[in-house]
């Protein structure tokens, strides 16, 4: 549902999971969230990944990370980590 919030045209927080962190200064967060189809009424997962600046490189391969929109940072990274909502175990 998060997902399509905008609030002043920007998209609302979103919180994912790190599943990549191979580039310098950008991790790879991925979203998930879960629908019911209105006509089977039937539960879906819908997954999408993001890439996400990490100016600190604290993030983590397998941390939870709450990741906001900013200005176009390069072609696909569009975000950027605000905070580790958990680290990884």
């Amino acid at each position: 549902l998060a997902e399509h919030t905008r609030v002043n045209n920007t998209m609302a927080p979103l919180i994912g999971r790190v599943v990549s962190t191979a580039m310098k200064k950008t991790v790879v967060v991925r979203v998930e969230r879960m629908f019911a189809n209105p006509v089977t009424n039937q539960m879906k997962q819908h997954r999408r990944k993001f890439m996400a600046h990490d100016e600190q490189e604290t993030c983590k391969f397998g941390d939870t990370v709450r990741i906001k929109e900013c200005r176009p940072i390069s072609k696909k990274k569009k975000w950027v980590v605000e905070e580790v909502v958990k680290e990884a175990s």
